[in-house]
């Protein structure tokens, strides 16, 4: 599995020192977890006098939750995203944390009755620890962001600040409360892994174990090694993201006739991109991770975008399925039927669909490939489902009478020294972010009250089952293409009640899990529960307010942003919200995916019984030839997943992720395994940590103030940095 991998690289430095021979463990199960790889990455011993709850950890932890919100959210809205995750802020964090041990004073104060020291001594693991959940547990922005966006520039429905900040926090909020109905089924069982726990606290104590020893080896300490990558990505980015964008997407084949419209279409950076190189480390990273993803799950998503981009794509649209040659080979945009552009205004009144106007102006259509990758993620939903049955079935059954019985291991008994956060703490908490949820929906009109009731039992009843699945497997089972088929059907018409519905439907029941991983993760470092809960809650609150002011703040003083003439402000992910906003909410699903007023794409949702069917004969081929060891990596959830983020994702961002993928996680995990086990995931650390400063210094010291590098070919004036302009357009050339 994926987690087993990474466990066995990240945990190395430290197993090195702390490795427990097996015949040890033999005799002393009792006093160690049941479970493998637990025993080998998570030490069985505590210390309950080490600090945490310190004024150095509340400091950084918030310092860097609003840093990695802010920055997170700014990338999010540009054509390249940079995104800042746990690995980085661990990094960082680490010196930081040592630099205040020694400069901070030693003296104790007294503040209402409590006594407290500044600094209670070194830098302690723990204090680490919850700095990086701080930010962890709030790395991707909040979900409902898009909403408030969505309504300020697309729909032209401008709301008051308050009323994105309550629709934020409560989608954000709810799931914590969630978390906490299910904690004592998801976190205390031994046999309830959460597998990514496991790579996460590896790396924490091989960065503790490194420093106590000062691992060196003769060869270059981590921290410096991090520094100057970080230090050679931040001088590099400026030629891609400023001085010559044209090295981000060189479609250098479409040169070879860029008049060439299926030439152009093909290998150009805006179509299939077919050969387009990507100098930047933005581009070819964020959506494939090419240096953490394993190599068998890469050859996954390898064969899967092969599968839907190379071959079902070009077939489609190269023999006019569904007029495809009507519309561009690749676009989130929707459009009439003879091409232009579908304009929302003609069929909505107040965000609400008139259906004799939607009749007169004709159904929407989209080009094939989102149409495609509609079907492919429907199949990719079932076949998740149908694949964690048939080879984690019977696991999850006996995993799920282990959780019921409450099975402690050794951690579990660490634990039971820590006080336990009062069910009524998360009663309370469900309570006023539901009533905070029913106001805010019927007040500013987001979506009925029945509605919420609805959305949040969908999230309630998937948040053990997905969970169970996602503790044992590392899968987790995406509820919003189930959520925007509910409300497209109970609420035909209506564009931002179904998008609301989709945010507390999936978002409550992923924060849920995240939030609970972060409790497991606490459980194997004996990270107090209380102190725990007050650092999600309080980190959570300050993430979503942040994360809603940066977008307000750029979509108020950004000309265009989310148009292409707003670069590098296109927000692709906001447009493939926006349209799956009039797809599954204006016009309904009966109407784009069923028979009704001139349904066209009815056929893709084949892809639930396909997905559901794909992953029986290659199970069975499993067992009956043990001996084929490939059939064993066949994965075919993470197969059909490979093309989910397209769009807004565009091709060339997978194929040059795959390359470099190839490069580090096979050639250089298979021939050169010491540099890849003690530099490769601070490579892709310092690679993001050395573009998010410079893109941000970028913006904040030339773009903001109006300043622009002046055009040359790299650089060109019309912004078609690929020179390839055709690539975005449709066969005919419009």
């Amino acid at each position: 599995m994926v987690w087993e991998e990474k466990a066995e690289t990240m945990a190395e430095p430290y197993n090195q020192k702390y490795e427990l021979s097996k015949d040890h463990v033999d005799q002393e199960e009792e006093d160690n977890s049941p479970i493998e790889e637990v025993r080998v990455t998570v030490s069985n011993t505590d210390d309950p006098s080490m600090p945490c709850n310190t004024f150095r950890m509340w400091f950084l932890g918030l310092m860097f939750t609003a840093i990695v919100s802010f920055v997170n959210q700014f990338f999010y809205m540009r054509q390249t995203q940079i995104s800042i995750g746990y690995s980085v802020v661990a990094l960082v964090s680490l010196p930081l944390g040592h630099l205040m041990a020694r400069v901070l004073p030693t003296r104790d104060y007294t503040l209402f009755g409590r006594t407290f020291s500044l600094n209670p001594g070194p830098f302690s693991l723990k204090e680490h620890i919850l700095i990086g959940t701080m930010t962890a547990c709030n790395t991707s922005t909040a979900y409902a962001v898009d909403i408030v966006v969505l309504q300020d520039i697309f729909y032209g429905d401008k709301k008051p600040f308050i009323a994105g900040l309550l629709l934020v926090l409560t989608t954000q909020i709810t799931g914590f409360a969630l978390a906490g109905a299910i904690r004592r089924f998801l976190v205390r069982p031994a046999h309830m892994i959460w597998p990514s726990t496991l790579v996460t606290a590896s790396l924490f104590r091989s960065l503790h174990a490194s420093a106590d020893d000062d691992d060196d080896d003769g060869r270059m300490p981590r921290m410096k090694y991090f520094l100057l990558v970080a230090l050679g990505s931040f001088v590099y980015y400026w030629l891609p993201g400023f001085i010559f964008p044209t090295i981000g997407m060189i479609s250098w084949i479409c040169w070879i006739n860029p008049d060439n419209i299926v030439l152009s279409q093909l290998t150009g950076s805006g179509g299939l991109g077919i050969g387009t190189i990507a100098l930047d480390w933005s581009a070819a990273s964020y959506y494939v991770q090419p240096l953490v993803t394993p190599w068998f799950a890469q050859l996954n998503i390898l064969i899967g975008f092969i599968m839907v981009t190379y071959i079902m794509v070009p077939w489609a649209y190269y023999t006019n399925l569904w007029n495809s040659k009507n519309y561009p080979i690749l676009s989130a945009a929707l459009f009439k039927e003879d091409g232009s552009l579908y304009n929302k205004s003609e069929i909505l009144d107040d965000s609400v669909l008139n259906q004799e106007k939607y009749v007169a102006y004709g159904p929407v259509r989209m080009d094939s490939f989102f149409a495609l990758t509609y079907g492919v993620g429907f199949a990719g939903l079932t076949a998740t489902v149908v694949h964690v049955v048939l080879y984690h079935g019977k696991e999850m059954v006996a995993r799920w009478k282990s959780a019921r019985a409450e099975n402690e291991d050794v951690h579990s008994r660490l634990m039971n020294v820590y006080p336990e956060v009062p069910d009524w703490w998360y009663g309370l908490l469900f309570v006023i972010t539901l009533a905070l949820s029913l106001m805010t929906c019927i007040i500013w009109d987001f979506m009925p009250w029945w509605a919420v009731i609805l959305a949040l039992a969908i999230a309630m009843f998937f948040v053990l089952p997905v969970g169970i699945v996602q503790a044992v497997t590392n899968q987790q089972p995406g509820l919003n293409i189930v959520t925007e088929y509910v409300i497209g059907y109970f609420l035909p018409g209506h564009a931002i009640a179904n998008v609301t519905f989709k945010t507390y439907g999936y978002t409550v029941n992923v924060q849920a899990l995240t939030f609970t991983s972060d409790l497991k993760l606490g459980h194997y470092m004996k990270i107090p529960p209380r102190v725990m809960f007050m650092a999600q809650l309080t980190s959570t609150f300050i993430a979503g307010l942040i994360n809603l002011a940066t977008a307000m703040w750029l979509v108020h003083t950004r000309p265009d942003i989310c148009t292409p003439a707003g670069y590098p402000f296109t927000c692709r992910n906001t447009n493939t919200f926006y349209s799956a906003s009039i797809i599954w909410g204006a016009i309904g699903p009966a109407r784009v995916f069923g028979n009704k007023d001139g349904a066209l794409y009815s056929s893709v949702q084949w892809g639930f019984i396909v997905g559901a069917l794909l992953p029986i004969p290659f199970w069975w081929a499993a067992k009956r030839f043990p001996h084929i060891s490939w059939l064993k990596f066949v994965h075919w959830p993470v197969l059909l997943a490979a093309t989910s983020n397209m769009p807004p994702a565009l091709p060339y961002f997978y194929t040059n992720g795959l390359f470099l993928g190839f490069v580090f996680a096979f050639l250089l995990r298979r021939y050169r395994y010491d540099w890849w086990a003690r530099y490769n995931y601070l490579t892709s650390a310092a690679l993001d940590s050395g573009v998010a400063v410079c893109g941000l210094i970028i913006f904040f010291a030339i773009q903001s103030w109006e300043g622009k590098m002046p055009n040359w070919w790299g650089n060109p004036a019309d912004e078609v940095f690929d020179h390839c302009p055709l690539g975005g357009a449709n066969f005919y050339g419009q």
